[in-house]
């Protein structure tokens, strides 16, 4: 059921409006080996224009440092002989920088993916480029309160509409986050 949200739009019911109209935007995610940010082994990037997805990128990264915790691989799946092979993180990046270029990054948790990239940017002697961060986890926190039972990837992204059949795949994850910022932000 609709509402008049008092702009003359109408809004699903229980959905705030929203902030902002973010049509333009570079959903991201990381997945690490290990406890260390600078362990990303796969990142997973959906390109939004014009509120419409555009493009998708998933890569395979070598970690570093270069070991897998049993933690993490019990949560993605991935071991060392997944990612023995994959590309340092710069050679990923310079695929990946052109394409989101001049685009803000939203992430799910972002303060995570954020961290993850500037310590990674670190780690190889990287200038930084000032990516702005959006966060689909704040933004769902403030729209949706304590309607859902929780903030988790998964819940948010079946509220917006979205089935997320492969929780903590790095793209599955940038897709998800790139439905639920295009409700929420």
């Amino acid at each position: 059921m609709n509402r008049e949200n008092g702009t003359g739009q109408t809004k699903p019911q229980g959905v705030s409006v929203r902030k902002r109209d973010m049509k333009d935007f570079a959903a991201i995610d990381f997945e690490t080996a290990n406890s260390r940010r600078t362990s990303v082994c796969s990142v997973g990037v959906v390109i939004v224009r014009g509120g419409e997805i555009a493009g998708s990128i998933y890569r395979l990264i070598r970690p570093r440092p270069n070991f897998y915790s049993r933690f993490t691989t019990e949560i993605h799946g991935m071991t060392y002989e997944d990612t023995a092979d994959a590309p340092d993180f710069p050679e990923v990046w310079a695929g990946i920088a052109p394409r989101i270029e001049g685009l803000p990054l939203v992430a799910h948790n972002s303060p995570f993916d954020e961290g993850c990239l500037r310590a990674v940017f670190q780690l190889y002697g990287m200038p930084y480029p000032e990516y702005r961060f959006f966060c689909t986890l704040r933004a769902s926190r403030r729209v949706f309160g304590r309607e859902l039972p929780d903030h988790r990837l998964h819940t948010v992204s079946a509220r917006c509409g979205f089935d997320l059949q492969s929780h903590h795949h790095a793209l599955a994850d940038a897709e998800a986050c790139a439905v639920i910022a295009l409700k929420l932000l």
